[in-house]
């Protein structure tokens, strides 16, 4: 029961569409525009960076929040009396933190269409895993600043998550969760993939960005 209520609250608090309530605030439907995708980045191309920060930072603190307050929340109201030890913690934690993405990727408010959870992985990994998150920053920051591609440094970035959570000794699970979080997010990114490939690719900087469905989110 307590596992159902995690999932549950942590998917709708993940579901929540930031991109596309900002966006709506301002008079523009996000998925009409840019990328047609409600990520902070493609909020950043055509809402303006003040909105953009927003969408990136209540997107991060999504996953955040997922991890660090639903399964305290649960065990307080909901099992008050069990005793949880540190296993089954995690576990809350982890069921948290992935359906947090999954409602962030898969939102129920606009048909199961979202953003790629770049944002909202990011708020996962530096509540569950943090110097998983600080490794895996650093290296989308570099590889950003190498390339000027978001999409490859988030690609490389979702890529060294297994690596850094098994040389900072974390558990298998928690090892096992970020490959599953690699995996998801190389999913996610398949169009940014497919672009790469063919040269079209939207670079940090370019002006006049495609049409929906041509850049990167």
């Amino acid at each position: 029961m307590a596992c159902f209520a995690t999932a549950i609250i942590a998917y709708f608090l993940g579901s929540i569409p930031t991109g596309f309530l900002v966006g709506k605030a301002r008079g523009i439907d996000v998925r009409k525009v840019g990328s047609g995708n409600i990520g902070a980045t493609n909020a950043f191309r055509v809402l303006g960076r003040t909105a953009g920060v927003i969408v990136l930072l209540v997107d991060a603190l999504k996953g955040l929040l997922a991890v660090s307050v639903v399964p305290v929340f649960v065990h307080h109201f909901l099992s008050p009396a069990a005793n949880w030890d540190e296993p089954t913690w995690e576990y809350q934690e982890i069921i948290a933190g992935v359906l947090a993405i999954l409602g962030h990727n898969y939102t129920c408010w606009l048909g199961f269409k979202g953003g790629k959870g770049i944002a909202t992985s990011a708020g996962v990994l530096a509540a569950l895993i943090p110097y998983t998150f600080l490794i895996g920053l650093g290296t989308w920051a570099i590889v950003c600043a190498a390339t000027r591609y978001v999409s490859v440094a988030s690609i490389a970035a979702a890529l060294v998550l297994p690596l850094a959570t098994w040389l900072t000794g974390k558990s298998f699970r928690l090892i096992a969760v970020a490959a599953i979080l690699t995996l998801l997010a190389i999913y996610k990114h398949k169009a940014n993939i497919e672009r790469l490939m063919n040269g079209t690719e939207h670079k940090i900087g370019r002006k006049n960005p495609p049409s929906a469905g041509t850049a990167i989110t």
